[in-house]
């Protein structure tokens, strides 16, 4: 006989204590920042996987979020995941840890990795599933896992063959190389660098009034054609662009748009 369940306080139970977490609210900014926080490298957590996907999930939900900012605490991203507990890790509950990870990217709105010093294993893979990656010129990326007899369990090793292409996937990851941001940049990993924390502040800042400037429904359906652009047929990706273009033409941010671009002002976005 079936009975009534209630899972809201599983769901709760999972943000009760963050592990190695903190989450941050600028609603005059807009921005919500998911902190990455246990000194002093930031290690991530298997259970703060499960965390990171459920804030990510709550600041798609907020009104007051514009744009989400994943950064480390103490000056530093993330070393990576926390190595010397996996073996502790039940058999077959790490076969889908991209799911977790990849939130950033099934998110609606724009995500923004901020990296720092080190964004190594977990940490770098965390940044790949984010839409923009911001670093200063010291940081360095990578995926080292081969050199512990393992390999990138979060989508790393697909994120950067599919962004890097092939080649130079194999030569980073199969030899656990640490690229510096500048060449990380030059192979597409990484969106911007700035000179030092102060300029990666400034650049955060900047990238996130831009975005929120944008019309929110026509951002997020950006976003998702981009996403379906970079792993579906050509075909596929043309026919979620031209619905998804169809749809745009019945909001009022796209009326605004066409009046201000008419009376030679800024528009004015309301998300409707």
């Amino acid at each position: 006989m079936a009975t009534a369940r209630d899972y809201s306080t599983v769901r709760a139970d999972i943000l009760k204590e963050l592990d190695g977490l903190r989450v941050e609210v600028d609603a005059d900014k807009r921005i919500g920042y998911l902190i990455l926080d246990r000194p002093p490298l930031n290690i991530v957590s298997y259970v703060g996987r499960s965390q990171i996907r459920a804030i990510i999930e709550a600041f798609d939900e907020d009104d007051d979020v514009g744009v989400i900012v994943i950064r480390g605490a103490g000056g530093t991203f993330s070393s990576g995941g926390d190595v010397k507990r996996f073996p502790d890790i039940p058999v077959n509950k790490m076969s889908d840890l991209a799911d977790n990870i990849g939130a950033p990217e099934r998110c609606t709105k724009p995500v923004i990795a901020a990296l720092e010093k080190y964004a190594f294993g977990v940490g770098f893979e965390l940044s790949l599933a984010c839409d923009y990656r911001l670093a200063t010129k010291d940081t360095k990326v990578g995926l080292p896992e081969i050199t512990l007899g393992q390999m990138p369990g979060s989508g790393g090793s697909v994120r950067v063959a599919r962004i890097a292409g092939l080649t130079r996937a194999k030569d980073m990851v199969m030899l656990g190389k640490r690229i510096p941001a500048q060449q990380a940049m030059d192979w597409g990993l990484v969106t911007a660098v700035a000179e030092d924390a102060a300029g990666l502040d400034a650049l955060i800042d900047d990238y996130a009034a831009q975005l929120n400037a944008m019309a929110p429904i026509a951002l997020r359906s950006l976003k998702r054609v981009l996403n379906a652009a970079y792993d579906t047929s050509l075909k596929v990706a043309l026919d979620i662009e031209g619905h998804s273009y169809e749809k745009l033409r019945r909001t009022e941010d796209y009326i605004e748009g066409i009046n201000a671009f008419a009376e030679k002002r800024k528009p004015v976005f309301k998300g409707r």
